[in-house]
């Protein structure tokens, strides 16, 4: 045989053993104990879900209970509220003009809910409607903000930025932990009844350059902002509080428009997005978009990839009463994809609504892994913010009065 064929061989042999030998063997301690296993048992340790140890040690009415937002009349909590809480679980409430007469009531409130709550396993969200502008339900505590309509004509990233900060601190500081704000609507229907000068403006570059960063100084408060109204509210000429708004644009037309800045919101990880009570017949003929799998699912869920918190607009519009009873719009919204329903208005609708949920969950209609996923969402946003029913104990409305005047000589000098 060749002697060079021969040494290759013989080379080859040796270092397949060698190989073999090389081979890391079990090392056991004096107590047998092997140290390979005890660390992957740590990193196993180490990588178990708390979120879904959470959702697993849940029961099925505290998981439903999650899926709603409420409202309610009167500025203290009634038995209607109380029930809620305690009895139903509910995920959080949302404040309007009604319920706020001052600091020290609003404060009082809401450490009122919490302490309400304190014995249930989640904390609340604690909403409500702090755009600035027109729609403030803080008018009676706090100096006016400028629209951001104004916000977007000065089109400065700083001061959208610090407006943001501002609506963020305002809430944080009486108590509330989620704005239905920004608006990330385009304005580009001057027949829009219900948008105006809550958009920041006509334009896409306008609406995200400045949206996005007033989004951002929400959020920088601590505050968890929920940017509206998806798909787009800003090309409608009725008001959805009242009907049923209709736009007939094609997908290619919208992603040109109207989903631009949602899409950037969901590139910077938005934490929760609003759904809109409108039809676009051209995405979906039959179901307007709260209502729609083919837009929360196929489009936002699916072709946007977002896998954050999807909320309805109010359950109680127009646009949904004169159309559908209310709990059968809360099922199909549930059904569509979405996670938590606002139901703002009369404890019949949201015992209706909840008790629809309860039983298409008992059916099967609305499957444990559907409601899993849901719920899953909404704990790992409530964990992101560190939510917790800790009361206010004290607070200073008049310093933040003082930074937003010093706001308003900044921007208009």
């Amino acid at each position: 045989m060749n002697r060079k064929i021969l040494i290759l061989i013989i080379l080859g042999i040796m270092i397949v053993f060698s190989g073999c030998r090389n081979k890391k063997e079990p090392i056991v301690d004096e107590n047998n104990n092997n140290p390979n296993e005890i660390v992957e048992e740590e990193e196993e340790i180490e990588e178990i879900d708390e979120i879904q140890v959470i959702v697993d040690n849940m029961t099925l009415d505290e998981k439903i209970g999650q899926l709603f937002i409420f409202g309610f009349k009167g500025t203290t909590a009634d038995e209607n509220v109380i029930r809620a809480i305690e009895e139903n679980h509910i995920g959080g409430f949302i404040l309007f003009k009604d319920n706020i007469l001052d600091a020290k009531q609003t404060v009082e409130l809401l450490n009122h809910l919490k302490n309400i709550n304190s014995s249930n396993k989640l904390p609340l969200f604690l909403s409500v409607d702090e755009e600035g502008g027109i729609v403030s339900r803080l008018k009676d505590i706090y100096v006016d903000l400028p629209s951001a309509r104004t916000i977007g004509d000065i089109d400065d990233r700083e001061v959208s930025w610090e407006y943001g900060e501002i609506i963020g601190q305002r809430l944080r500081e009486l108590g509330f932990n989620m704005d239905f704000a920004p608006v990330l609507d385009i304005n580009s229907n001057p027949n829009n009844p219900v948008i105006g000068k809550r958009a920041f403006g006509t334009d896409v570059d306008s609406v995200v350059n400045n949206g996005l960063q007033v989004m951002e100084g929400i959020n920088s408060a601590n505050v968890i902002s929920v940017v509206k109204h998806f798909p787009g509210h800003g090309d409608t000429s009725t008001d959805s509080h009242i009907g049923l708004p209709v736009i007939d644009k094609s997908l290619a037309e919208m992603e040109s428009l109207e989903l631009v800045p949602f899409k950037r919101a969901i590139a910077e990880d938005v934490d929760a997005i609003m759904v809109a009570h409108i039809l676009f017949t051209q995405l979906d003929a039959e179901n307007p978009a709260t209502l729609s799998y083919k837009v929360i699912t196929e489009l936002l869920r699916d072709k946007l990839s977002y896998d954050g918190v999807v909320i309805s607009d109010d359950m109680t519009m127009g646009a949904i009463m004169e159309n559908y009873t209310v709990e059968e719009a809360a099922y199909r919204f549930i059904k569509a994809g979405g996670d938590i329903l606002l139901i703002c208005h009369e404890y019949e609708n949201q015992e209706k609504a909840l008790n629809r949920i309860k039983e298409e969950v008992e059916k099967g209609n609305i499957t444990e892994e559907e409601l899993n996923e849901k719920v899953y969402r909404i704990v790992k946003l409530k964990m992101k913010y560190a939510l917790e029913d800790k009361p206010v104990e004290q607070y200073d409305v008049e310093s933040i009065n003082t930074r937003t005047k010093q706001f308003f000589n900044r921007i208009n000098p």
